[in-house]
């Protein structure tokens, strides 16, 4: 996904097939450069909202930002992540979810 081409265009279908979607190789967020190996695979994108599945490895830590445009929502499947949402902290364990809303500075931290 180049900066440029940060915010996928909307879905046309309404239903996708994990197999269906393949994931980008992610060097910058918000304009920032990530420090480490990211890869970012754009589920189901609607109008104002952004679903996606991300790998990260364990000590990823992205730069803070923040998306003007839309919100997303996170799922955390396995491992641990230290999440800041508008200086707010949390640790996330499987199970657990979460929101980014629009304009509001967030970044995650790979703890496994």
């Amino acid at each position: 996904m180049t900066q440029t081409d940060r915010h996928p265009k909307p879905s046309k279908a309404r239903f996708v097939s994990g197999d269906s979607a393949r994931p980008e190789k992610v060097t910058h967020i918000e304009g920032a450069a990530e420090a480490g190996d990211l890869a970012i695979k754009p589920m189901i994108v609607g109008q104002d909202m952004l679903f996606m599945e991300i790998h990260r490895a364990k000590g990823l830590v992205d730069p803070l930002h923040s998306h003007p445009d839309h919100e997303s929502m996170c799922y955390l499947v396995r491992g641990r992540l230290r999440v800041e949402i508008d200086g707010e902290n949390f640790v996330a364990e499987p199970g657990d979810a979460w929101v980014h809303p629009a304009g509001v500075p967030h970044r995650h931290e790979a703890l496994e």
